[in-house]
């Protein structure tokens, strides 16, 4: 079968595929687009809405943009081995959700070939370029997750005492290499002779390493215990784990994504979170639907949120960072002045 009829297969069984949709569509309301009611398609990465970090930040854009233009929005999540990805951009896009936003670059190897089979339809796909996948009617939403990576690593060496962090990463690909490669440059801009433990929860391809807490509270408990008293994630709902194992060895975490001091309900785990690397994608979502309802998406491009944009950046929520912002302002300014090049991989 070739790949155009195997998409077009996907199409017409889209409606019985095992997908979870949580929202249900709604009713839409508000302002119109494209001649229409506002209805955005969203096909979540692995673990769905809930993780408190990835997804939840995305959501949270279509949220915003909601509140602003009205509409609804239905949403999707992988089946447990992640094999329906197509089938949930089909069903989105058959429904007649526009526009339809793939959060995650597991996304990237199909979500070309379904942008051509619905060349009306406008598609967002967080963290995949559109130059490695061409699709006029596609963009790519991107962040410089390494620059604040490296913003991080700076505060984890300036409050470390045992000069020994950690690094946990859910998946290892390319893109989370970029949140470790940045902690890292940033750590040893601070201290040459830091130690720095790095661990991944699960090799490139599989992708049960962003929805694990339990992995992810063996390895960073495995570097508290081994003497690092600061560990940084980029894991998903595995991070909750870390800071699980934070909290029962007295030690501190940094989350991601979202400000996950925010976003955890226990006031024990909350107390460990020193600060989070803000990966803005609510505002880069928001910002992507704002100009869809505008007609101003320029399709066939990536926009890149960095730190001149403040796509990325650190969360001082409970103040645990207030004493070392200066330093880590002058290292966010000579990155923006091009002073600093940040590396994407160690």
């Amino acid at each position: 079968m070739t790949k155009a009829a195997a998409l077009l297969l996907a199409g017409s069984l889209a409606l019985a595929a095992c997908a979870s949709d949580e929202n249900g569509g709604g009713t839409a309301s508000g302002n119109s687009a494209s001649g229409g009611d506002l209805k955005i398609g969203l096909a979540y990465d692995t673990g769905g809405r809930g993780d408190r970090s990835f997804n939840d930040s995305a959501y949270a854009g279509v949220e915003a943009a909601i509140k602003t233009n009205g509409g609804d929005v239905s949403e999707l999540s992988p089946n447990a081995d992640a094999s329906n990805r197509v089938d949930l951009l089909t069903q989105l896009a058959d429904q007649g959700y526009n526009p339809v936003i793939a959060v995650g670059f597991a996304y990237g190897d199909v979500i070309g070939d379904v942008a051509q089979q619905y060349p009306d339809t406008t598609f967002a796909i967080i963290d995949s370029s559109v130059a490695e996948i061409g699709a006029d009617n596609l963009t790519g939403l991107l962040f410089a997750e390494e620059q604040g990576s490296f913003l991080a690593g700076v505060a984890a060496a300036l409050k470390t005492t045992t000069n020994h962090i950690g690094f946990v990463g859910g998946v290892d690909t390319s893109l989370i290499q970029k949140f470790e490669a940045g902690y890292f440059a940033g750590a040893q801009a601070v201290k040459a002779d830091i130690q720095i433990d790095s661990q991944y929860l699960s090799p490139a391809g599989d992708f049960s390493g962003f929805n694990d807490p339990a992995k992810g509270q063996i390895a960073a408990q495995g570097m508290f215990d081994g003497g690092a008293d600061i560990v940084y994630h980029a894991a998903g709902g595995s991070g909750l784990g870390v800071f699980q194992a934070a909290a029962a060895s007295n030690k501190r975490a940094i989350g991601v994504d979202s400000d996950q001091y925010n976003t955890v309900d226990d006031p024990a785990l909350q107390a460990v979170i020193m600060t989070s690397m803000l990966k803005r994608v609510d505002n880069a979502v928001e910002a992507f639907i704002g100009d869809f309802v505008d007609d101003k998406v320029a399709g066939g491009k990536d926009v890149i949120n960095d730190l001149s944009t403040e796509g990325v950046g650190l969360a001082t929520s409970g103040g645990f960072i207030d004493d070392i912002q200066k330093q880590i302002d002058d290292y966010r300014q000579q990155i923006i002045d091009g002073d600093i090049e940040v590396p994407t991989t160690r």
